[in-house]
C-alpha cells in the first residue's frame, strides 16, 4: 500500500451545498470505518443533514481530486439492499437517487465473507462500485491474508485495501476514484432456475428507465421491497398487475420466503469467491483484547468496569479537573481577577447610561454573566467531557456498554442501542435528543426523550454538581441514588403506559482499540466547535433577555411566583432565580448554583442539585424536542418534568429533615 501524489483537499465549509457535483457515496455496515474514510476524503469530521421526510442524518462534504470537485456522502450503516431499519431504508433510497459517480463499499477485512453479499447486490444493481477493504492491520494480526488480485478478477470491480485510522491506502483509493472506468464483465449471481425465469419475465414488463439495473429491480420486487414496489407501480401503471402475478406465482413455488432463498444464494456465491481469495490464519487462543471484551459485557465484571470509568472519566476528569481546577483557574483567576475587573472599570468610566452599563457588565451583563459563564465555567467542563467521550468512543467500549445494559434497559422500554444518546446526554442533552432519531421504534424514541429531559444531566450540570458536592460525600451519594432511582422508575412506568412496538437489539461489536490521539483530538475539537457555536449565541441572548426582564420587572414577577415554591422545599428565595436560569440553559442554572454554593447548607445544596437535575429541559433542548417528537409530546413531557422535579424535591427535603442527616 504505497503512496501516490494524488490527494484530496477539503473544500468549503462543513454543510456547503454539494448539488450539481459528481457524487462519491460511501456505503457499508456500521463500524467498518466509513466515517473515518469520509473524514480522510473531505478533511472534515461530519457535515450533517436530514434526509427529506425522515429524521435520519446523512453526512455530506466536498473533496477535490486532480482539480475536480466532488460531493462526498457518508450514508447510514446498511447490511443489505432490503432494509430493516429506517437508517437502512434511507441509505438504500439515497444510493438509488444520487446516481453516484463512484460507490465506495467499505468492509471490514476480518469479516470479508459476511459483508461481501452486499457487494454482490451493489454490483448486480449496476452501480460503479469500488470495494474498499479496511482494517487490514487488524486482519494481519489475526493471520488473515487476502488475494486482492484474485478477488478483483472474480468480482470485476476495483479492490483497494486500506487502513483508515493510519491513512494508509487512501492515495491508491483516490487514484482508483480518479481513473475509474466501469467494467462490463462484472460478476453476476446465478439463482435457481425458477427465480432466473421470473427475473426475465419481470424484466420484460419493465418498459421505463430505473436508477439501477432491471435485473436488480426484479430481485428487489421478488424480495417484497416496498419502496421498489411503489416505484414500479408508479412507472409501469397497469402493467404492474402482470408483474404482481409473476411475483405471487414465484412465491408459491418455494417453501421458504424468496428473501431467504436469495440471501442464502448470495452467501454461497461469496464462499465460492473467497475460497481462493481468502486464507484464514491458524486458530489462536483468545488474545488479551478478546478476553477483555468478554469481561466488559459480563455483568459480574462489566459493572465494576463501568463504575470505574464513570469515577475516573466523569467524576475525576470532568468533575474534579474540569469543573474544579480548570473552572477555578479560568473563572476565578483569569476572568474574576483580570479580565472582568478591567472591562468593568472601562465600561463604567466610558458608558454614561446606567442600563447599558448593566447590560454589558451588570449582574446579568453580557460579559460578566453571558461570556463568563460560557467561556469560564461551561467551556472547560464540556471540553473535558467531550475528550473523555471521544476516548471511550474510539476505544470500542460503547457497543460493549450497549450489550452490558441491554437487559436492564429492556425493563424501561429501551434497548442497548439507547445507551448512545444517554451517554451523549451527559455531554449535551440537546445533541442527545437529536440522536434519539436513530432508535428503531417511536415508543423507544419518546421514552428516551423523556428520560433525557428528566434525569440525564448535561456535562456542565454534572461537572458543577460534582464540584459543589465533592466536599459532601453523603450528599453526592444521595443525589446520585435519587436521580438514578427516578430514571429507572419513570422509565419502568413509561414502558408500561406507552403502547407500541418493543425494541429489538443487535449490534456489531468492533474490536477494542487503543484510541489514536489524532482521532480523539479531531472528534473533541469538532464537538467543541459545534457546542460552542450552539451555546455562545444562546448565552448572549439569555443575558439580554434577563437584562430586559430585570429592567421591565418581569424577572421579579417570575421569581416572586417561584419563591413560595422553593420556600416550601426548604430553599431560600435566591434559588428561584437559579431554576429560572436552568430553563434558559441547564448549564446556566448549574453555573448559578455554583456561584451561590457558599450561602447554602449541605441539605439545601443536595435538594437544589436534585431539583436542578430533574428540572425542565433548557430552551434549546425543548426546541429540539418539538422538532423531533412534535409540539404535543414536547409540551406534555415539559409539564410532567416541571411538576415531578419539584415534587421529588419536596419529598426529599421532608425525608432529610425527618432523618436529621447532617450533610
Amino acid at each position: 500500500m504505497g503512496k501516490r501524489n494524488t490527494t484530496p483537499q477539503s473544500h468549503g465549509p462543513a454543510g456547503e451545498d454539494i448539488e450539481g457535483l459528481q457524487k462519491i457515496v460511501i456505503v457499508g455496515n456500521p463500524n467498518v470505518g466509513k466515517s473515518l474514510l469520509f473524514n480522510r476524503l473531505t478533511g472534515i469530521y461530519v457535515t450533517v443533514s436530514n434526509y427529506p421526510g425522515t429524521t435520519v442524518t446523512v453526512d455530506k462534504g466536498r473533496c477535490k481530486i486532480n482539480g475536480r470537485d466532488f460531493g462526498v456522502i457518508d450514508l447510514p450503516g446498511m447490511y443489505s439492499l432490503i432494509p430493516i431499519t429506517e437508517e437502512e431504508r434511507v441509505a438504500k433510497l439515497m444510493l438509488l437517487e444520487e446516481r453516484p459517480k463512484t460507490v465506495l463499499h467499505v468492509i471490514d477485512a476480518k469479516n470479508l465473507e459476511r459483508m461481501l453479499p452486499l457487494t454482490l447486490q451493489l454490483i448486480e444493481a449496476g452501480l460503479p462500485v469500488i470495494l474498499v477493504i479496511n482494517m487490514m492491520d487488524e486482519a494481519e494480526e489475526l493471520g488473515i491474508s487476502i488475494d486482492f488480485n484474485d478477488l478483483e478478477g472474480k468480482l470485476g470491480i476495483p479492490v483497494v485495501p486500506i487502513i483508515a485510522t493510519a491513512g494508509k491506502g487512501i492515495d491508491q483509493l483516490i487514484g482508483k476514484i480518479d481513473q475509474y472506468v466501469p467494467i462490463l464483465d462484472k460478476f453476476q449471481t446465478s439463482y435457481q432456475k425458477g427465480i432466473e425465469s421470473s427475473i426475465k419475465e419481470i424484466e420484460s414488463f419493465l418498459k421505463n428507465s430505473y436508477p439501477i439495473s432491471k435485473r436488480s429491480v426484479s430481485l428487489l420486487l421478488l424480495q417484497e421491497d416496498e419502496d421498489m414496489q411503489r416505484l414500479v407501480k408508479q412507472k409501469e401503471g397497469k402493467d404492474y398487475d402482470q408483474i404482481d402475478g409473476i411475483l405471487k406465482k414465484t412465491s408459491r413455488k418455494y417453501g421458504y420466503p424468496l428473501n431467504y432463498i436469495i440471501k442464502i444464494r448470495l452467501q454461497n456465491e461469496v464462499r465460492k469467491i473467497t475460497s481462493s481469495s481468502l486464507a484464514a490464519g491458524p486458530l489462536k487462543t483468545a488474545g488479551f483484547k478478546e478476553r477483555l471484551s468478554r469481561v466488559m459485557i459480563n455483568p459480574i465484571t462489566g459493572i465494576p468496569i463501568l463504575i470505574a470509568i464513570l469515577y475516573l472519566g466523569l467524576y475525576q476528569f470532568v468533575g474534579v479537573l474540569g469543573a474544579g481546577k480548570l473552572v477555578n483557574l479560568i473563572e476565578g483567576t483569569i476572568f474574576g481577577e483580570k479580565i472582568n475587573p478591567v472591562i468593568t472599570k472601562f465600561v463604567m468610566s466610558n458608558v454614561p447610561y446606567r442600563p447599558i452599563q448593566d447590560l454589558i457588565v451588570g449582574e446579568y451583563g453580557i460579559i460578566t454573566l453571558g461570556i463568563t459563564y460560557a467561556v469560564a465555567i461551561i467551556l472547560p467542563i464540556v471540553g473535558t467531557f467531550f475528550l473523555v467521550f471521544s476516548v471511550i468512543e474510539d476505544s470500542g467500549y460503547l457497543p460493549r456498554l450497549s450489550m452490558l445494559v441491554d437487559r436492564v434497559f429492556k425493563k424501561i422500554g429501551l434497548s442497548g442501542r439507547a445507551v448512545i444518546p444517554m451517554v451523549l446526554g451527559l455531554g449535551c442533552s440537546t445533541m442527545a435528543t437529536m440522536v434519539t432519531r436513530t432508535q428503531e421504534t417511536k415508543r423507544e424514541r419518546v421514552i428516551s426523550t423523556l428520560l433525557l429531559a428528566l434525569a440525564v444531566p448535561c456535562s456542565a450540570q454534572l461537572g458543577v454538581i460534582f464540584a459543589i458536592l465533592a466536599g459532601h460525600p453523603l450528599a453526592l451519594f444521595i443525589w446520585f441514588v435519587v436521580v438514578l432511582l427516578n430514571f429507572i422508575l419513570i422509565g419502568f412506568l413509561a414502558a408500561r403506559i406507552l403502547s407500541g412496538e418493543k425494541p429489538s437489539f443487535y449490534m456489531e461489536l468492533p474490536p477494542l482499540r487503543l484510541p489514536k490521539i489524532s482521532n480523539v483530538l479531531i472528534k473533541t475539537y469538532s464537538r467543541m466547535v459545534w457546542y460552542f457555536k450552539e451555546v455562545f449565541p444562546i448565552f448572549i441572548v439569555v443575558s439580554v433577555l434577563i437584562w430586559i426582564s430585570q429592567l421591565t420587572g418581569v424577572l421579579r414577577v417570575i421569581t416572586n411566583g417561584l419563591e413560595p415554591v422553593v420556600n416550601l422545599i426548604g430553599l431560600p428565595d435566591e434559588t428561584a432565580r437559579v431554576f429560572l436560569f436552568g430553563f434558559f440553559r441547564r448549564d446556566y442554572g448549574a453555573a448559578g448554583l455554583y456561584s451561590m454554593q457558599n450561602s447554602l447548607t449541605g441539605m439545601q445544596l443536595t435538594v437544589a442539585a436534585v431539583i436542578l437535575t430533574l428540572f425542565v429541559p433548557c430552551i434549546a433542548q425543548f426546541m429540539m424536542m418539538i422538532k423531533e417528537r412534535g409540539i404535543k409530546t414536547a409540551v406534555l413531557i415539559f409539564a410532567f418534568v416541571l411538576f415531578f422535579a419539584f415534587g421529588v424535591g419536596f419529598v426529599l427535603n421532608q425525608a432529610l429533615v425527618a432523618l436529621g442527616l447532617q450533610l
